[in-house]
């Protein structure tokens, strides 16, 4: 066909167009794959650490010691390895609803998260399936205390490393005991008369109590000769052999709280729906309750039991010793099967090492694990880490015993706020020795 100069000319220009839209194309298409390779890059490379915790329900006004001392720690970890740590967090609204305990073991058990802070019964559960890292080898492990070693090792592995020794004691309203005359209980039977002496005063109900810390009572009076008696290590071996039977360590304290509420000391029925702090906190504060039970970090944030009205003294819980201490172990653990388990692990090597453990302690102050680390404690805690500084405690918590003790005594003590008998409760001892 023939066309005119001006066509060929007219239809070169086309092509040209054509062309040079193409090649614009092609180098639009080039940066924008070049852009997105390097999101995906960037992505690649940045490192993020999942962290499941619980969050105390508290104040937004107040002061809160406790995670402003957690959250310089994660920043050092975070400068020092150019990570990023995502906090998620779960805090179980009332009674209904699911523990934090029940959540962390699905979460843990599905490998959702990369760095978990666990209670003693989870650490107990997810490190014999396996479910956690051994932390042998991190350099903060070496510098543990002992007892924080054999607490938290299941099945050789140590699988827990905590920021914090938490212990248990009785938060007395000291200017209450000294209204009417009463000296601190040593004794379960020192603690009664103390109770019937409040009551009959027209204090209503004097031990504020809440669905989960009672079992404190149990433990002091159950293992105070196990562990302060030198021969620890014997009458753990026959429990775990069946030779001894936890019902038995187990029934006076259980017997003790039996008297407690029937004597109408503790309000059994509030208990039981209570969650801790929530519940007896106000009363506490409010000086109409003289006794309440809460860990040692309680006493020093505002968001708990840090700033009264009154004198304030956290004492041991009555045992045929004396004051006693309870000591559960918690910690962190690393999932063994996280998508960020060698990040996690690094994360946790620096929160726990002595540098951020004395960062920590210093702002908390609280019970270090490191052995290296002393405490330097409020007033308050003083008559506690004095029996602590002692070596008189209990442990609430311990690995080389077979049948978990923390969950399960927490358990069956809210069966007996729920109406079970003594001997019920000491059945179901029985069963779990049994079955283990």
């Amino acid at each position: 066909m023939f066309r005119s100069k001006k066509q060929i000319t007219g239809r070169k220009g086309a092509v040209c167009l054509a062309c040079a839209a193409f090649l614009v194309l092609l180098v639009s298409c080039g940066k924008e794959e070049e852009l997105k390779n390097l999101i995906a890059q960037e992505e690649e490379e940045e490192r993020v650490v999942n962290l499941f915790s619980p969050m105390e329900k508290s104040d937004p006004d107040a002061e809160n010691t406790a995670r402003s001392a957690s959250d310089l720690t994660i920043a050092m970890a975070e400068d020092k390895l150019g990570v990023s740590v995502a906090y998620k967090t779960y805090t179980a609204e009332d009674y209904q609803d699911k523990t934090y305990d029940d959540v962390i073991l699905e979460r843990a058990r599905n490998d959702m998260d990369d760095l978990y802070l666990l209670n003693p019964d989870t650490i107990l559960a997810l490190g014999a399936e396996g479910k956690l890292m051994d932390l042998s080898d991190l350099e903060s492990a070496g510098n543990l205390r002992e007892i924080i070693r054999i607490a938290n090792t299941v099945n050789g592995k140590l699988v827990a490393i905590p920021q914090e020794v938490v212990a248990y004691g009785l938060f007395i309203n000291k200017d209450m005991f000294d209204q009417y005359g009463i000296a601190l209980p040593n004794t379960p039977e020192e603690f009664l008369e103390c109770c019937r002496i409040f009551r009959e005063n027209g204090v209503e109900t004097p031990v504020g109590a809440n669905r989960w810390w009672l079992e404190n009572f149990v433990f002091a009076q159950a293992y105070a000769d196990l562990y302060n008696g030198g021969d620890t290590e014997t009458q753990i071996e026959a429990l775990n052999s069946g030779e001894a039977r936890y019902s038995d360590y187990m029934r006076p304290g259980f017997e003790f709280l039996q008297e407690l509420i029937d004597c109408g000391y503790i309000d059994a029925e509030k208990a039981r729906v209570s969650e801790a702090i929530e519940g007896e906190g106000p009363d506490f504060l409010a000086q109409k309750t003289p006794i309440v039970m809460a860990y040692w970090g309680a006493a020093n944030t505002e968001t708990s039991y840090g700033k009264t009205d009154f004198e304030m003294l956290v004492i041991g819980f009555p045992s045929s010793r004396g004051q006693m201490p309870v000591m559960p172990m918690t910690g962190f653990g690393v999932g063994a099967n996280a998508q960020h388990r060698e990040d996690a692990a690094k994360v946790l090597d620096i929160i726990t090492s002595d540098e951020a453990l004395q960062a920590y302690t210093e702002i908390n102050r609280v019970i270090s694990p490191s052995e290296n680390i002393k405490t330097d404690c409020v007033p308050a805690l003083v008559p506690l880490n004095d029996r602590i500084e002692e070596g008189i405690y209990v442990l609430g918590s311990n690995a080389g015993l077979k049948v978990e003790q923390w969950g399960n005594t927490c358990r069956i003590v809210r069966e007996l706020l729920n109406g079970a008998t003594v001997d019920e409760c000491m059945a179901a001892f029985d069963e779990l020795q049994d079955a283990s």
